[in-house]
């Protein structure tokens, strides 16, 4: 029933607190008092506590005597002989309803066999709940009621082979049915109208061992949406936009050059991280190529989306192809982390969450209104023990059923850091060595700033990595402000925050940095979000040379792989990649976000430079120092002329081939002489756009000349 015409309105708000709002138009505002009923009898007298007058309305708040019971549906009758019903107000934002229907079981959801499914779905609030059930030819059954149980579950079993039928339920709360698709749906028929009953077994893949990661600073992170990495024309791969673009080996561009796959793997990336693929809005499954998005839209959090699926349409197809793409990365020594979206929903008042338990699963104000910390109309309410237990038993079931291997949390800063640290925990019974990261914007969202999973709270949670904003503020100049030059631009006024940001921005001579490990710093100058460097260089400075802007763009790029801390690449940024200058490519077409490869082609030079450098980073762990102590003990500084930093690492053998170790930095556009700090013959292993774990020349004099614009790396043995 929509649309329910009441005289006044009774809410509860807490479990001994009814709010009554009488319009003017209702006797004009005026009850002498109130009183409580069921089926027709009196339950109890509600005493008034307190009378605010509104324009539009009074407000009476009435104290309730007695313990409600929810599932049942109230009468509030005043003294002039009207009545309304009671209707479940802000009570299910308070601790003490978190309390009574906080439920720990682990069978949310269907659990399916060939003799029976049972069907539970958690809705405290409801008064009654009824299964909707179609064939897979379409042809819908009649409606079966469920049964309430504890904690508010309620639960439908039916003892007979449901494989393939479609599934959503129908829930009666304030007397207004709503029809909503299980949140614990694993399957779903196309664009997510209904959820599927399916065998999982029948999905089985048999995925691999990986090889040990003794440390998360050995990762080397790749950022990449899987329709852009096989769209392209001449990607040489076949199921382009699909996630069996990322099963195919052997691909080549017509000049030869390796893609997808194969070019992953030459590049020496140790994890993969995916746009979400979790089922999102904004495409239309049936029609795939006709729209983009990158996926931050969430509607359903534990199913694959459909428009990456050969056949959107057949709810396997999804599931099987996603565990062979993920299966086949890991027999190639790629890990795959997936980018989570817990912190809204694409669209609140048709969320799913919102109608089975309506106002619980986000924010409001003190008003009562929604909060929108995330700027897209709510903000996901983390610190609710039942919207807790939903992300921690989501990223269960997408590391135990598809064997991901990390999570990129987006709007990390929106969540709790309670909810993040009990992730973390859970996460580590399953694979300790999972790399956790996220983004800890400090967000206006209506919880206390010292509990927001933040940047600034990142010691609070110190096995959980954090975008370092002012490490790519620092090198680029700062996102929001395009007069703002970075490093790369030869800025004196940056060279301390860059030095910090090298050191992997931890407690560092004297001075308190962000983080308490250098694990905790995910560095990065380029994400899917915003220009990328290419066009951001571009935009500083459009008549530049452009060999000055590669040279720029490289700079920052090795500032990225040979720092302390945990390298991230945007895809495509070794080979300069460019969106034309569009800022928020979310929905912009292929044409926009498309991985080039053909432009990878042009600047091979730079991608086999970039490769160079991840062997280097890979070949030596005084890259990878894993404490502050450790980088204070082996690291300093020496600052050249002009903007030109020498980042030393001295006695630093115990961590690989090489005893000393000189990186210099030079932004300025002209040649610099640096003094070697150290006597004795050094090795240079990265200069003039060339870079390996291979000597290229010798030198044996105290001073020697940096090129312009350049990463320059000696070595002693």
């Amino acid at each position: 029933m929509i649309g329910i015409r009441r005289a006044f309105n009774a809410y509860l708000d807490k479990l001994n607190l009814i709010t009554i709002l009488l319009p003017y138009s209702h006797y004009a505002g005026h009850a002498d008092s109130f009183s409580l009923w069921i089926d027709g009898q009196k339950m109890s007298d509600l005493p008034i506590k307190n009378v605010m007058s509104f324009k539009q309305f009074k407000k009476f708040e009435c104290a309730l005597p007695i313990n409600p019971v929810f599932g049942l549906t109230y009468e509030v009758h005043d003294s002039n002989g009207e009545k309304t019903d009671l209707q479940i107000g802000s009570v299910i934002r308070t601790p003490e309803f978190d309390d009574l229907f906080y439920y720990n079981g682990q069978d949310l959801g269907v659990t399916y066999s060939e003799t029976k499914s049972t069907f539970k779905i958690w809705s405290p609030t409801a008064t009654m709940v009824k299964l909707k059930l179609m064939d897979p030819h379409g042809i819908e059954r009649p409606n079966v009621e469920c049964v309430r149980s504890e904690k508010g579950i309620w639960i439908v079993e039916l003892d007979e082979n449901l494989e393939g039928y479609l599934y959503s339920y129908l829930i009666c709360i304030n007397l207004v049915w709503k029809e909503a698709v299980d949140p614990y749906a694993v399957a779903l028929s196309t664009n997510g109208e209904m959820g599927v009953i399916v065998d999982l077994k029948k999905t089985f893949v048999d995925f691999p061992v990986l090889p040990p990661l003794p440390s998360t600073l050995d990762s080397i992170i790749y950022e990449a949406h899987i329709r852009d990495i096989s769209i392209h024309a001449d990607s040489g791969i076949n199921n382009k936009g699909k996630y069996l673009g990322l099963t195919e080996g052997g691909t080549r561009t017509v000049l030869g050059n390796a893609t997808g796959l194969d070019y992953l793997v030459d590049l020496g990336i140790t994890h993969l991280e995916l746009l979400p693929f979790n089922d999102f809005g904004g495409v239309d499954e049936g029609k795939p190529d006709s729209q983009y998005n990158w996926g931050y839209n969430p509607i359903h959090f534990n199913a694959p989306e459909g428009s990456y699926a050969t056949n959107p349409s057949d709810p396997y197809s999804r599931i099987i192809e996603l565990k062979r793409m993920i299966a086949t990365l890991q027999n190639k020594g790629i890990r795959v982390i997936m980018d989570v979206v817990y912190n809204h929903v694409y669209v609140r008042e048709t969320s799913n969450l919102e109608h089975i338990v309506p106002g619980y699963y986000f924010r409001h104000d003190v008003h009562g209104m929604p909060s929108n910390g995330t700027g897209v109309g709510n903000d996901i309410a983390s610190e609710r023990l039942m919207v807790r237990k939903f992300i921690i038993d989501s990223i269960k079931f997408w590391m135990k059923e598809y064997n991901v291997n990390g999570f990129r949390f987006d709007l990390m800063g929106i969540l709790d850091i309670e909810t993040m640290n009990e992730v973390r925990k859970m996460v580590d019974t399953i694979d300790h060595e999972a790399l956790l990261l996220g983004e800890g914007w400090d967000l206006n969202t209506p919880i206390p700033a010292e509990q927001k999973a933040s940047i600034k709270n990142a010691k609070m949670m110190p096995r959980i990595a954090q975008f370092n904003d002012w490490f790519r503020d620092s090198i680029k100049g700062s996102t929001f402000n395009l007069h703002d030059r970075g490093y790369i631009h030869g800025n004196n006024h940056k060279i301390e925050n860059v030095m910090r940001s090298i050191v992997g921005s931890v407690d560092f001579n004297g001075k308190s940095g962000l983080f308490q490990f250098p694990s905790q710093s995910i560095n990065y100058v380029e994400s899917h979000d915003n220009h990328t460097l290419w066009d951001r260089i571009h935009l500083n400075n459009p008549i530049e040379d452009d060999e000055i802007k590669r040279r720029r763009h490289s700079l920052a790029t090795s500032l990225v792989v040979l720092s302390q801390g945990i390298p991230f690449l945007h895809a495509g940024q070794e080979f300069f990649r460019t969106k034309n200058g569009v800022e928020n490519s979310y929905k912009s077409p292929d044409s926009i976000n498309v991985l080039d490869w053909l432009r990878c082609h042009e600047n091979s030079s730079n991608v086999e430079f970039i490769k160079g450098l991840i062997t280097i980073r890979k070949a030596h762990g005084a890259f990878r120092l894993p404490s502050a102590p450790l980088i204070q003990k082996h690291v300093s500084f020496l600052q050249g002329p002009g903007a030109a930093i020498l980042y030393q690492l001295t006695n630093v053998k115990e961590y690989g081939p090489w005893r000393n170790i000189l990186v210099c930095y030079n932004p300025l556009l002209e040649s610099i002489e640096i003094q070697f700090p150290i006597k004795g013959l050094w090795k240079v292993i990265c200069e003039k756009g060339k870079s390996g774990v291979e000597f290229l020349r010798d030198i044996e004099t105290s001073t020697t000349m940096i090129d312009p614009i350049s990463v320059t790396i000696f070595v002693q043995e």
